[in-house]
């Protein structure tokens, strides 16, 4: 068994077992990069406030170079019985130094080591995501565009309410994406914020310029109180509550991709390139890819319940417990990239079928709530009333088996005599839609407005 580095306390290895369950260079290896980064700043620093000497700090500082380079290359060799990658790095600049390798650690702990690394992981993590959602948001936006007056109907409760446009439904989930951005965002102004130079728990005897460490590494400014900054995983958790609700998102538009797909809706169809067959029944065309993104939500969900649970009984400052901090967020990660990709490709991939959509927005009595705006607005009648007298005539239509634009003007004279000829130009899917013409509602002229705005808030297009 290879001796630790953490001293001469521990005179013989620890079991198998417990190297098994302590070691974390199997995942943790993930934060290398960042590693080398907060080190050569550390390195920095100490040169700069005369803590070690110019010639260890340019060896320490060569040592890290080639460090880097190996890292890069895939070529750095990450050993099970150094424990983490923290104690891998500082091992292998050891054997290619020699002593000024053991000046790092001046005025540095794992402890406010590992929070720096978590710390700038999670932030470039939020930047790829940020790139992958507003791809999404760019190819929903051009459907929107190119369906600005496709008529579909609109559902609450999943029962046919009004007519909308395809390019305003899609344009829903550009909004939502839109906040989604927007709470990572959030997270990320939050986290950037330096541990380093917080020591174990109490800070540090050393002459440390902790503000110059957290200016090389591009925080915003030092954690202003060390056992804050050596314990705290609320960046962690706010990463994985901004994925779960980004998940929630990209499930809800998976499952309506699942509906619209099939056959009893017939909406969209997708390619094979976001499609499966059955193995038994040849006419089967399954949209296996929505599914699974609809499925991985669960994993998002579990991997914040999960640190949730970790973190709620931890007293300060840092406890073991948080080394199982960084697989839910990796994992959460990788999920949503991969998630975020597909969701991309699938709406690129879909084809609307836009005739079985204004069938189906005919269909159902959608356009009652014109029959009641048109009362009121014509009639001068209160809306409750004009609700009543719609219902009456939704009912006559119900009882002749017919929909609403098929019942004669007489029919519903019978309900309210006042109604005119001009009732039945609200009456079909596409004026009910281009009447909706209030900020946010679904009229076509509306859409191609909304694209236009959305593309500058959410792509930075110029108009």
């Amino acid at each position: 068994m290879t001796s630790k580095m953490w001293g001469g306390r521990f005179g013989a290895g620890p079991t198998a077992i417990m190297e098994e369950i302590n070691t974390s260079v199997g995942f943790d290896q993930r934060l290398a990069k960042q590693d080398v980064r907060g080190s050569r700043a550390h390195c920095a620093m100490l040169v700069a406030q005369g803590i070690i000497s110019k010639e260890d700090g340019e060896a320490i500082q060569g040592g890290l170079t080639r460090i880097e380079k190996d890292i890069s290359a895939g070529a750095f060799v990450f050993k099970r019985s150094l424990e983490d990658v923290h104690m891998n790095i500082e091992s292998r600049l050891a054997d290619l130094i020699g002593a000024p390798a053991g000046r790092l650690h001046t005025a540095r702990s794992r402890n406010d080591q590992v929070a720096t690394d978590f710390r700038m992981w999670v932030r470039a993590a939020i930047d790829t995501l940020d790139v992958e959602i507003k791809k999404l948001q760019a190819v929903l936006i051009d459907k929107a565009q190119a369906e600005a007056a496709t008529i579909m109907p609109g559902f609450t409760h999943l029962q046919a309410a009004q007519p909308v446009t395809f390019g305003h439904h899609l344009l829903a989930y550009v909004e939502m994406f839109g906040r989604d951005r927007g709470r990572f965002m959030d997270a990320r102004r939050r986290l950037n914020e330096c541990p380093l130079g917080a020591g174990a728990i109490a800070g540090t005897s050393f002459p440390v310029n902790r503000a110059l460490t957290a200016e090389k590494l591009d925080f915003d400014r030092p954690m202003a109180n060390s056992m804050d900054a050596v314990s705290d995983r609320d960046f962690a958790l706010e990463f994985l509550a901004a994925a779960s609700i980004l998940a929630v998102h990209m499930s809800r538009i998976a499952e309506e991709m699942v509906i619209w797909a099939s056959a009893q809706f017939g909406f969209i169809k997708f390619t094979d390139a976001f499609s499966t067959g059955s193995s038994m029944m040849p006419q089967k065309r399954n949209p296996d890819a929505a599914e699974l993104v609809r499925a991985k939500a669960g994993r998002i969900f579990g991997n914040l319940f999960g640190l949730l649970t970790v973190m709620k009984g931890l007293p300060l400052t840092y406890s073991k417990d948080m080394q199982e901090d960084k697989e839910a967020v990796f994992a959460t990660f990788d999920t949503l990239e991969l998630c975020l990709a597909a969701m991309t490709g699938m709406v690129k991939d879909i084809k609307p079928d836009a005739a079985r959509m204004k069938a189906s927005a005919s269909a159902g009595f959608t356009t009652a709530t014109d029959i009641a705006d048109w009362v009121t607005q014509n009639l001068n009648v209160p809306f409750r009333e004009s609700h009543h007298i719609t219902g009456r005539i939704v009912k006559m239509a119900e009882g002749k088996g017919c929909e609403l634009a098929e019942l004669t003007l007489e029919d519903m004279q019978l309900v309210e005599p006042r109604i005119t000829q001009d009732i039945f130009r609200v009456l079909t899917p596409e004026a009910s839609a281009a009447s909706r013409t209030s900020f946010g509602g679904t009229a076509p002229a509306n859409v191609t407005a909304q694209v236009k705005a959305a593309r500058e808030r959410f792509l930075g297009e110029k108009p």
